[in-house]
């Protein structure tokens, strides 16, 4: 086990990279601009499913308003995307491959790329309507390749200077709307091409071409092996410190949404939502309790375990884990990198999806119909998102016995290990204690009562002075040190943000702090002084520090059960932050 460890350690540096690719994080960071609006519309769906569910009906009007509104929202998602996944990949371009002093306009290759979108994804009736079925999530592919194209245009124009130059006299916000003339009308002009060929030689818009050419794709993904190869590959990555899912997910982020559609159009028209690869199918039953399903290993720990620290561990993490927040779990037994978790890790995600599949399959279980948020706790949204289904809580009940039975003989072998290194640790605490008793001055007198109360109402101030750390970035009340923590889903990160502020409070520090998810911080990041990575973005290190450096931000990565630890002690996480400042200076003095 260890060779297979040491092995997949050896090409951490190509995992890396892949899941470092800015295409790839142009994907992630695009959908997750645009998943206020998925989840938005999910709740008005089901609302409007709801009354179903339970042999009732809403009034004909009310149930209009609430799939309009859906319509309009999640309808267009694919158009959304297009935009926001050019804007996402346009900001990458400008921080790692565009020359200095030049830069491509977000905002411009947003309408551009959903102009080149529309292009590519629907069609004009006779009478001048559109064919809208395309504008959902069955033009994500066509979002990509919109967006895609787009930026490289935009970066080859602004490279070449293919742009109309205005005379001096022009003002410079009117010379700015003629910049980007040539780089909007080319990459129009190549989505506007690109779908011509596609009518012309398939008769069919260039979004269902895509649809066509990687159906074979998506159905191998869809089935057994295809769904055990996808949960086996995301522990895998994250059991070596890379984040799975950003590497993964990103390649099936078209399905994952669309089949989820897919489920709710069959559940309308009255057939069985057979689809399982869907977005929340993931979330809720492969990455049950978080990656490498481990929604049951805390309780096993605080139950089953007899080692101090698999209980305390169990104790701390076990609420984070019900909402799939579980690096608290990952870092601190630990997890990560551990050979006795390395089976389980890996087993209970691929035991969990293929008994979904098999559920849906052959017991009739509905596949997910609805986009709820990634935190809920995974046997709610499993009976949520397959429509309030009896046979989802025997299905729930199933996975969780399933993941015990995997997690618990590992978690036993791992336990009676600690219990033996406690145990030694014991006896030389012991030994060591009889050797120096005879050096331990004796016992001061009891503190009489009323000297204590005195010491104890003084306390608050004592702390203040002598174990506060010093706030080396500014002592002025209104200009606080600002802090920005970036974990992988802004689930850490909030906690790490939460023990700073209390710290701060506590010990009368001027510090904020604040989480936030790597990828959607681009925004943001100017308005604060330090940036915090969590050990789940690490990786990004090297890219984050070219921004940082540009707006003379203090970056800092930690290591997983450090960051841990900070999370759980105010004081630490104050003094480490503060440190990591105070050597700054001490440096530059």
């Amino acid at each position: 086990m260890n060779g297979i460890i040491k092995a997949i350690e050896k090409h951490q540096s190509t995992f890396e990279k892949i899941s470092r690719n800015i295409y790839l994080q142009a994907i992630k960071d695009g959908f997750l601009a645009a998943m206020p609006v998925i989840l938005f519309s999910s709740i008005f769906l089901l609302c409007a499913s709801l009354p179903e569910v339970f042999g009732a009906s809403l009034p004909g009007g009310l149930t209009d308003w609430l799939n309009k509104i859906y319509n309009y929202t999640m309808g267009v998602v694919g158009m959304l995307v297009a935009g926001t996944t050019a804007r996402c990949l346009a900001g990458s371009m400008n921080r790692s491959k565009m020359p200095a002093g030049k830069a491509i306009s977000e905002v411009s290759v947003m309408i551009a790329s959903i102009c080149g979108f529309l292009l590519l994804a629907v069609t004009q009736q006779k009478d001048g309507s559109f064919v809208t079925a395309n504008m959902g999530t069955n033009g994500i592919l066509s979002a990509f390749v919109s967006a895609f194209l787009t930026v490289n245009v935009y970066r080859f124009c602004i490279i070449k200077d293919i742009t109309i130059h205005m005379p001096k006299e022009v003002p410079g916000t009117i010379a700015a709307n003629f910049r980007d003339i040539f780089a909007y009308s080319f990459s129009v002009l190549g989505c506007a091409l690109i779908d011509f060929l596609a009518r012309s030689f398939v008769k069919v818009p260039f979004a269902e071409v895509i649809a066509k050419l990687f159906q074979p794709l998506f159905n191998g993904a869809e089935s057994y092996l295809g769904m055990a190869f996808i949960w086996f590959l995301i522990p895998l990555f994250w059991f070596v410190g890379v984040h799975g899912p950003s590497v993964v997910k990103p390649a099936i982020e078209a399905p994952l949404f669309g089949n989820t559609t897919l489920n709710l159009a069959l559940q309308k028209a009255g057939e069985h939502p057979s689809h399982a690869l869907t977005e929340n199918f993931g979330n809720f039953v492969g990455e049950l309790g978080g990656t490498g399903a481990t929604f049951v290993v805390p309780f096993i720990f605080m139950i089953a375990m007899h080692s101090k620290q698999l209980k305390a561990v169990g104790k701390a993490s076990f609420i984070p884990v019900m909402f799939a927040v579980n690096e608290p779990l990952l870092f601190a037994a630990p997890m990560i990198l551990n050979p006795y978790m390395f089976v389980p890790f890996l087993l209970a995600p691929v035991a969990n999806v293929l008994i979904g599949k098999a559920f849906i399959q052959f017991l009739g279980m509905n596949g997910f119909m609805y986009v709820l948020p990634w935190a809920t706790p995974g046997p709610i949204g499993t009976f949520l998102a397959t429509g309030f289904q009896p046979i989802s809580l025997l299905f729930i009940v199933a996975l969780l016995a399933v993941d015990v039975l995997i997690y618990l003989p590992f978690c036993r072998a791992y336990d009676k290990e600690l219990c033996d290194q406690e145990a030694a640790k014991l006896a030389e605490e012991t030994a060591t204690a009889g050797v120096t008793d005879e050096s331990v001055p004796a016992a001061e007198p009891e503190m009489p009562v009323s000297e204590a109360q005195e010491n104890v109402a003084a306390k608050p101030e004592a702390k203040e002075t002598t174990d506060a750390p010093v706030n080396s970035a500014s002592d002025d009340p209104d200009d606080p040190t600002k802090v920005l923590v970036l974990c992988a889903g802004a689930g850490t990160s909030e906690l790490l943000a939460n023990a700073l502020k209390e710290g701060a409070e506590e010990y009368n520090v001027n510090l904020t702090a604040r989480a936030g998810a790597y990828g959607s911080h681009y925004d943001i990041l100017p308005n604060f002084n330090v940036v915090v990575l969590a050990p789940q973005v690490k990786t990004y290190y090297e890219d984050i520090k070219k921004d940082t450096d540009k707006y003379g931000i203090k970056l800092i990565k930690t290591q997983g059960k450090q960051y841990i630890d900070l999370t759980r002690s105010p004081k630490e996480a104050l003094d480490f932050v503060m440190g990591k400042l105070n050597e700054d200076d001490e440096t530059d003095a």
